[in-house]
């Protein structure tokens, strides 16, 4: 397995890893720690966007690569498509995993704009009532907060919302090892429908639900 750290511009050099960049609604969806480093993100950001109509940018690393990098360092002048994605949208929301010990029922809602944060973690309450959706920043970790400039959350001109995934919404625990599907976990398909339904509620102008 190739893990370990890296900067974007790195990863995007090596063998296998896919960029994926599809442009369609003012709302975007990114997933730049996908494919096989923060597991199934990708899938949540791809199947979100595509039921919004939304647009779309993910990072996809190959089964075996896990090559961790600062979103720091994902900066539009390492990527065209990266550019012409942030110079797209108006608002994004950015998918990411993470697992810590007592927030394994925790999605965590960070970065910069707290209004459309609110928006979201409206939606994902009614469509996840057994999770804690963490609009409070003091109850994020530091380091899960998503605020600094140059984390591409921030970038557009609405700024967007970062989102924590734990394992067991992403269907990646020990919960789900006798799912069979070929459908994605309930709890998978309900973090998709309540993502969507947000970004298309924040389109029209309208309350989310």
């Amino acid at each position: 397995m190739m893990a370990g750290m890296g900067d974007f511009a790195t990863v995007l050099g090596r063998p296998g890893v896919e960029e994926v960049c599809e442009l369609r609604g003012p709302v975007g969806f990114m997933a730049y720690h996908g494919g096989d480093l923060e597991l199934m993100t990708d899938v949540i950001a791809r199947r979100a966007a595509d039921a919004a109509d939304a647009s779309l940018y993910a990072v996809l690393q190959p089964a075996g690569m896990r090559a961790h990098f600062p979103s720091t360092t994902v900066v539009p002048g390492e990527s065209a498509a990266l550019a012409e994605f942030l110079d797209h949208v108006d608002i994004v929301v950015t998918i990411h995993g993470f697992g810590r010990r007592g927030m394994f029922g925790s999605l965590l809602l960070g970065g910069q704009n707290r209004g459309f944060a609110e928006h979201v973690g409206v939606t994902l309450r009614r469509h996840l009532p057994a999770y804690d959706v963490v609009t409070e920043l003091d109850s994020i970790p530091k380091q899960l907060r998503g605020l600094h400039d140059l984390n591409p959350v921030n970038v557009p001109r609405h700024g967007g919302v970062q989102i924590e995934l734990p394992p067991r919404v992403r269907g990646t625990s020990p919960l789900w090892w006798d799912w069979e599907g070929p459908e994605l976990t309930p709890h998978t398909e309900s973090l998709i429908d309540g993502l969507a339904a947000a970004a298309i509620a924040y389109r029209r102008g309208s309350d989310p639900g």
